[in-house]
């Protein structure tokens, strides 16, 4: 995991290349690369998604298996990550040499923070110009508040850069690169290092010694009796337990460093049996359960990924937690209830499938022949179901109206995009209710075009596009009271319901509808609450300013009254769908525009032009920090004035800088501001 162009992909295929996975280097620049199979991927020379595969790596006398997954860098394509940290077990984060922790650096680091994986860091493309190890071991412990702890150090900078002192084992190892860095030799260590190597090295040996008494003891009577294995003991346990970031450092696309990354991998990095058990929920008690890793315990699966395939068809990637799975048997799907036949079972080599007969707790694989799958959702053995924990997926920000260039079309493209809808949940489809256009929405305008581009390529099917509009949402800032009658008569039975209620903002931190019910005395009947609370949830789809949903709120309904023929729980359905467009009118309504972070990277006599560029798009500057060559320029702007941006900065910086945008947070649009959507929005 990284920010875009740290060397992932290059990285991964170095590891392809090492453990014999691969005969010959792919590389991302010349569409090369195993692990990006997709043809935008090749074109652009970028990673849009996940890939994973298994290899298998020698270190100590072991045989290690490790599932490899190589995510994208591009904040549009963050949901990528996200599945993918919920279902391994620890992460290499690489950062570049020379940009050291960039933004989405930050991003997916928050991202493993969440998921509480332990990780060891990669600091890459040593042999850039302007690459300095150590600036960026401080960058990860100020700007990442993380603990990192080199266990390498550099031998040479930039052009050279040619190995590494290993602080463990105290050698310097050097990689050749006529046999493309497959052999590496031990040479005497240079005397201008010696220094600090001794320095780090004391440090690391009364690190590992200040978590262990009896190592405490072998320190001060002679830390040279610390032994090699006793310290990557101790590395292993901090490392499992976050308090400690091991860092290695290399230059993969010189071919220098990987395999010392790979041993790092098998003796710091969690194996599943690290984790001991998984929880979850039993949903027939709704109590929470645990479920040992033990190819021997009830079955327990999630699935992470949905893809389309154009030779198997529908694929799930799962991850499996407990007992196993034979090809071709039934499992149960705790989230809808229902049971799945799993025809085959295959282990991913990138775009390549390896069919299995079997495959039990720890591993990765995938599935074909289910009906109801969708991402998050846990496989079980029916007799001992249980929902594991799911993800959680940012909103989309950004929107665009599609239609077909043929009628005829119509349908090839309501079926293409559903398939799109399933593999990607940031990527959302619906029809505008007044225009009756097809929206498509995602978290950036490079997360659309490439959805246009596989609608073109994938599924045959040629678009018309709209220009990209934000994805406004509503809220209320007071809270008001508001009684709401629903009254109708057409002749036999009518339709009665009345509510007293209380509307406002929700409490801090609640996402979606706070629905608190103080009736008392039976003025409205237990059994109409649900359908009260189905009319406000509904409702919130479609803000009162125009139409925008609402992210949350809170309602109190205090009281009302029910007749005993006339009222039913349509009529209190809809009668809190009046009640809230009624009550949200009071309720001083407000837009909310989503505000983005963004990190422009410029020449020095460039960054007033920048800036004053910013200031113009109601930007608000945070920072300007001088980097090798460059000044980096941090500010908060909103989205709706970013459109076209990297080609406005190419424009004003004669093509010498570039930026990476990413989302922040959603804020409330001034007023002038809002009135002009608004109009905008009403014609």
């Amino acid at each position: 995991m990284a920010h875009i162009d740290a060397g992932k992909t290059t990285t991964t295929e170095r590891i392809l290349f090492y453990t014999g996975k691969n005969y010959k280097l792919g590389e991302t620049h010349e569409g090369s690369a195993t692990m990006d199979w997709m043809a935008q991927e090749q074109e652009r020379g970028i990673t849009i998604t996940s890939a994973a595969t298994t290899v298998y790596w020698d270190w100590h006398d072991n045989r290690y298996k490790l599932n490899i997954i190589d995510t994208p860098g591009h904040v549009d394509f963050t949901v990528e990550v996200e599945r993918s940290l919920r279902v391994l077990d620890g992460a290499i984060a690489i950062f570049c040499a020379v940009g050291g922790v960039e933004p989405q650096s930050e991003t997916v680091w928050r991202q493993a923070d969440r998921y509480k994986v332990p990780r060891i860091a990669f600091v890459n493309k040593m042999d850039r110009a302007g690459a300095d190890f150590f600036s960026v071991v401080r960058q990860i412990r100020e700007r990442l508040g993380a603990n990192p702890i080199p266990l390498e150090i550099p031998i040479g900078q930039e052009n050279l850069f040619k190995g590494v002192v290993n602080l463990i084992t105290n050698k310097a190892l050097i990689w050749d690169e006529e046999s493309n860095g497959t052999k590496f030799y031990e040479v005497p260590m240079p005397d201008d290092l010696k220094d600090t190597v001794d320095e780090y090295r004391q440090r690391l040996i009364e690190g590992v010694a200040e978590e262990n008494e009896t190592l405490m003891e072998k320190y001060f009577s002679d830390p040279d009796s610390i032994t090699e294995d006793e310290m990557i003991a101790e590395i292993r346990k901090a490392t499992l337990a976050g308090k400690i970031t091991p860092v290695l450092c290399g230059a993969s696309f010189k071919n220098k460093g990987v395999q010392s990354l790979l041993d790092a991998v098998a003796a710091y990095l969690p194996s599943p049996l690290d984790m001991k058990e998984v929880d979850g929920i039993n949903p027939k008690t709704e109590q929470p359960e645990v479920r040992a890793i033990d190819a021997k315990a009830p079955f327990s699966a999630l699935a992470f990924k949905i893809a389309t395939d154009p030779y198997v068809g529908r694929l799930c990637f799962f991850r499996v937690y407990s007992g196993s799975l034979e090809s071709g048997s039934y499992v149960f799907n705790a989230n809808t209830g229902k049971k799945e036949r799993i025809s085959r079972i295959m282990q991913m080599h990138s775009n390549k499938q390896n069919p299995l007969d079997r495959i039990e707790a720890g591993d990765i694989g995938a599935a074909v022949g289910f009906k109801d799958i969708k991402t998050g959702h846990t496989l079980c053995d029916e007799h001992h179901p249980i929902v594991l924990e799911s993800m959680k997926f940012p909103e989309p920000v950004i929107s665009i109206a599609v239609e077909p260039l043929t009628m005829g079309d119509m349908d090839k493209l309501t079926n293409a995009l559903m398939k799109l809808a399933e593999e990607d949940p940031t990527f959302r489809v619906k029809t505008d209710e007044v225009s009756g256009q097809t929206l498509i929405s995602g978290m950036g305008e490079l997360h659309l075009d490439i959805i246009i581009d596989r609608l073109r390529r994938e599924f045959g099917v040629e678009v018309n596009q709209g220009r990209p509009e934000v994805a406004y949402k509503e809220a209320i800032t007071t809270t008001v009271q508001h009684h709401e009658i629903y009254k109708k008569q057409t002749g036999g039975k009518g339709k009665f319901a009345d509510i007293l209620f209380e509307i406002g903002p929700a409490d801090d931190g609640v996402v979606g509808l706070q629905f608190v019910n103080e009736v008392k005395g039976g003025n409205i009947p237990k059994e109409y609450m649900p359908a009260i609370e189905k009319g406000f949830k509904d409702a919130m789809l479609n803000g009162v300013l125009a139409g925008y949903p609402m992210d949350s709120m809170k309602v109190r309904i205090i009281d009302g009254s029910f007749h005993p023929v006339d009222s039913d729980q349509l009529s209190f359905e809809l009668c809190s769908k009046i009640g809230f467009k009624n009550a949200c009118r009071k309720a001083s309504p407000v837009l909310l525009e989503p505000i983005m972070k963004l990190e422009v990277l410029t020449p020095d006599a460039y960054v007033g032009d920048v800036t004053g560029d910013l200031n113009r798009r109601r930007g608000m500057l945070e920072s300007i920090d001088a980097k090798v060559g460059v000044q980096a320029v941090h500010a908060k702007v909103p989205l709706e004035q970013m459109f076209g941006y990297v080609t406005a900065l190419r424009t004003i910086t004669s093509g010498r800088a570039n930026s990476t945008m990413e989302f922040s947070h959603y804020a409330v649009v001034a007023r002038e501001k809002q009135e002009e959507i608004l109009k905008n929005k009403i014609y």
